[in-house]
């Protein structure tokens, strides 16, 4: 497959990932997300540690964000056509 046949693929297709949270779970990890890195950088005191945790907490937000979540994928989750919101 050469470059140019790859970059027609590409042009094909709708969305470069296909989304496998619901969007109650979407909403929910959202939500946890951000509070779990507001907590953490607000009550504890600045180290590694906390900001580690900051930025899982911004991670999980994102996974909500986007819609979709690595480690759903790897195990092969995936949404029926009609529960896609």
């Amino acid at each position: 497959m050469s470059a140019s046949d790859t970059l027609d693929v590409c042009k094909d297709t709708e969305m470069l990932y296909r989304k496998n949270l619901y969007s109650w779970e979407q909403i929910a990890r959202v939500a946890s997300g951000i509070a779990l890195a507001v907590f953490v950088l607000l009550q504890m005191p600045a180290g590694w540690i906390a900001y580690t945790l900051a930025a899982c907490g911004l991670a999980f937000a994102l996974t909500g964000a986007f819609g979709w979540c690595p480690a759903c994928a790897t195990v092969g989750r995936r949404l029926k056509e009609r529960q896609i919101s």
